[in-house]
């Protein structure tokens, strides 16, 4: 299978038309949507023993320098300067209108900060990280390396395998070694580990970590299914610049110390909604039966148009269709009625609270 045109291509593509994965655009890289086994199965092995995904078109990069916590704080609500060596957290980039410029993961490395951002954004965030430093801190983009993601309950235990250290690494816990910074973390609600790494390397990692037991791989479609299921947000689908961390239930990701500071971009927005509330949430949607609302279905409530679908399909491993979307804050209570309108038809549906299904995070 050959690349497609005028795309960018992951240190594993060549790997992936080996296995039969069929390739799409996505983020401006032509990424593995499926491979033969079919999105279902990948879905429902990853969430029974591992699915090895390649992620390797986020973006990477380091900070630093002294003062490079402080300085990131700036466009975050995040806690950086709390955060212990060792650990990741995750976080959003604001706008000074409170909206999401992207979110992203950070990890305490001791003498710096390693960031992963998505990769529709990382063109917008490196840039803009870059002009908030002072002088003494710098920017390093990590465009020489590939990002794995080794996900389901079997995870840890295979790579454990080959990397004994891993096993007693706890949930956004980081280890660095043998050139590799592995985080124990996700995007699927299932345990496991990303896997930061050489891009000279990435092949014949995956291809051991594929020769593992219970390890097969999964494209974007699963990916995608799995973290619906989980509640997780899509840049671009989720969240975006017009929406804020409030609106989308993000509050969690808003340290309690930026809570009092109130320094960081977009703050004077984020404290009022938190004071006065927002006119619309985030919330789950369990559409009835067994056909799915896709993005952009339109979402009523008494004949009124109220909000709009997000993200939504089948959900495998619950057995039905799932969504997420925006409401108007007063139909945002678990178990209120909803009409979906799919191909101009009145689909019944309800609010429904998130996750779909239940994370499985090693804590």
């Amino acid at each position: 299978m050959t690349e497609l045109p005028d795309l960018l291509a992951t240190p594993l593509s060549a790997l992936h038309r080996e296995l039969g994965g069929r390739m799409v655009p996505f983020a401006g890289y032509s990424m593995p949507v499926q491979y033969p086994a079919g999105i279902m199965a990948e879905h429902l092995h990853t969430r029974a023993a591992a699915g090895l995904f390649d992620v390797s078109h986020m973006g990477q990069a380091e900070l630093v320098g002294e003062g490079a916590a402080a300085a990131l704080e700036r466009l975050t609500p995040a806690d950086v300067q709390g955060l212990k060596p060792g650990r990741q957290r995750y976080g959003v980039l604001l706008n000074e209108q409170g909206g999401i410029i992207d979110d992203f993961m950070f990890a305490n490395m001791g003498e710096r900060l390693f960031l992963v951002v998505n990769a529709s954004r990382k063109h917008v965030d490196l840039p803009l990280i870059e002009s908030v430093l002072p002088r003494g801190v710098t920017l390093r983009p990590l465009a020489d390396r590939a990002l794995l993601a080794l996900q389901g309950p079997g995870a840890v235990a295979a790579l454990a395998t080959i990397l004994p250290d891993l096993a007693a690494l706890k949930f956004m816990g980081v280890w660095e070694g043998q050139g590799m910074v592995i985080s124990r973390s996700g995007y699927t609600g299932e345990d496991g580990v990303e896997i930061s790494l050489p891009a000279e390397q990435a092949e014949s990692f995956a291809k051991t970590l594929l020769g593992l037991p219970g390890v097969m791989p999964a494209g974007l479609g699963a990916r995608d299914s799995l973290r619906l299921e989980a509640g997780l947000c899509l840049y671009g689908n989720d969240i975006d610049e017009t929406t804020s961390p409030v609106e989308a239930n993000l509050v969690w990701s808003i340290g309690k110390r930026r809570r009092m500071e109130w320094n960081f971009a977009g703050a004077e927005t984020i404290r009022g909604q938190l004071d006065h509330g927002v006119s619309r949430l985030r919330v789950g949607i369990q559409p009835q039966g067994r056909q799915p609302a896709r993005g952009h279905t339109p979402i009523q409530a008494g004949g009124l148009d109220i909000g709009e679908i997000t993200s939504g399909g089948f959900g495998p491993s619950v057995n039905a269709p799932v969504a997420m979307g925006y409401v108007a804050r007063e139909h945002a209570a678990d178990g209120t009625p909803l009409e979906l309108l799919v191909r101009g038809k009145g689909l019944a549906a309800h609010v429904a609270p998130l996750p779909f299904h239940p994370h499985r995070y090693a804590r």
